[in-house]
């Protein structure tokens, strides 16, 4: 049997796709974050079915930290962690960190099994972002409307109340919104006033930044993510009004580790390493 028109379209699609990825800078960008969200939303349809038999238990984010870590190898990522030590104690603590890209959430997964009971907190948009929101939501992710601060407020301290009974830890990206500049932008208050008004240590991680990554150039390439935990800082005896002060003394040191780390890319860069060394 002769094939049909569109197995010879398939066949050829198949074979110039190569050459594609290879030649064309931005069909690698568009190729590999369409791998990156298709191989997330089909991880999350195979979970369903067991993530639905434990709904809202946070330990549902370590089997889905088991299929997705796979997902970096494939884009040409890899990620190393420093200060393991304090992610991996077992306590309650508000953690924060810079956001850059939705490539994050793959630096999330590297980190789960370090963490053991962390949840985080999204914008209430993304659980309509199925199968992946509604495989958030069954794993106790916290969504919040950012356009109701008193509302977001109340969910997150109805869930600092577990937190503290489960030793569980919170994400948080205080930047709300991403910003791959190789700068930490200001951070917005949520996350301090929580953490002071339940006297939760803050844990600020910090990512180095994604060189590798270009929205505006349409650039996707293989790279080096350093990640380094910073000891916490206690929030022990502080109230409200120092929201402030505990804001900027967290930012500061999350920009000079971040300038620090990013140095560090630059020579390895420059010395010609490769990022699987």
């Amino acid at each position: 049997m002769a094939p049909s028109c569109y197995e010879v379209i398939l066949v050829g699609f198949i074979l110039v796709l190569p050459f594609l990825y290879e030649t064309s800078r931005t069909f690698r960008y568009y190729f590999k974050f369409l791998v990156y969200y298709g191989l997330v939303m089909m991880n999350a349809i195979l979970l369903m079915p067991f993530i639905s038999l434990r709904p809202g238990n946070v330990k549902n984010f370590l089997w889905a930290s088991a299929l997705c870590q796979p997902i970096s190898t494939l884009l040409g990522l890899r990620w190393e962690l420093r200060g393991r030590e304090h992610l991996e104690e077992d306590r309650a603590c508000i953690i924060v960190a810079n956001h850059q890209s939705s490539l994050d959430v793959q630096g999330m997964f590297h980190l789960w099994p370090v963490m053991d009971k962390c949840t985080a907190v999204a914008k209430k948009e993304i659980f309509y972002a199925w199968p992946v929101g509604l495989g958030a939501w069954l794993s106790g992710l916290i969504f919040i409307d950012r356009m109701n601060s008193e509302k977001a407020r109340s969910v997150l301290n109805s869930a600092t109340k577990e937190l503290k009974t489960k030793k569980m830890k919170l994400w948080i990206f205080p930047e709300g919104t991403r910003h791959n500049t190789g700068e930490i932008h200001p951070f917005k208050k949520g996350a301090f006033h929580i953490a002071i008004t339940s006297q939760l240590p803050i844990l600020p991680v910090v990512f180095s930044s994604y060189y590798f990554l270009s929205a505006e150039e349409k650039r996707f390439d293989s790279g080096r993510v350093l990640i380094t935990t910073l000891p916490p800082i206690s929030t022990e005896g502080l109230s409200t009004d120092n929201v402030e002060e505990l804001l900027e003394k967290t930012r500061s040191a999350m920009s000079e580790v971040l300038h620090t780390m990013n140095r560090e890319i630059q020579l390895s860069l420059a010395a010609g390493k490769s990022y699987t060394e």
